[in-house]
């Protein structure tokens, strides 16, 4: 694990770059927009022990938010996907469990198990974001659409992503 945390670390601040600077300048025809730094939450080791892992999911959503001007908007829907996230991997785990020293990645598990387990922890993460952002339910039904188009981009570009960097 300790030989890994470079990869992490770059990882980390590659996303929030990528985050930041370029996809929270794209709004597409202002329903979509495209949040690829939970991919950080989605690709840590099976074995991050779940304080930690809600303890990162803050970090990483406090960070996006310092510098989206969103005070908790980010941090707390990125701490309630990371809550999920463990649930989540028991309910999709192989049958025979997830082999030792692996990452949930479509490298060790394939594109199908990774699409379900991108999809709904991404899903989570918007519809808390975008309802937070609205702080309203009287548009319920435009905003949970806003939510479900922004996340079916998001996990479009996670993909790519997954498929890019498959070694």
């Amino acid at each position: 694990m300790i030989k890994l945390l470079p990869k992490y670390i770059i990882s980390f601040i590659v996303l929030i770059f990528v985050q930041v600077y370029i996809l929270n300048n794209f709004h597409f025809g202002g329903f979509i927009n495209p949040y690829i730094y939970v991919l950080f939450i989605l690709i840590l080791p099976f074995e991050t022990p779940k304080w930690f892992l809600l303890i990162i999911a803050f970090v990483l959503g406090f960070t996006i938010d310092i510098f989206s001007h969103t005070p908790g908007m980010h941090s707390t829907a990125t701490v309630f996907m990371a809550f999920f996230r463990v649930q989540m991997l028991e309910v999709i785990a192989p049958r025979d469990g997830y082999e030792t020293e692996t990452t949930p990645s479509i490298k060790y598990y394939g594109g199908k198990w990774f699409l379900k387990y991108s999809l709904v922890l991404v899903l989570i993460h918007h519809i808390v974001l975008f309802y937070i952002e609205v702080f309203s339910l009287s548009n319920f039904f435009i905003t949970f659409f806003r939510a479900t188009i922004s996340a079916l981009f998001s996990v479009t570009l996670i993909m790519v992503i997954q498929y890019f960097y498959k070694k």
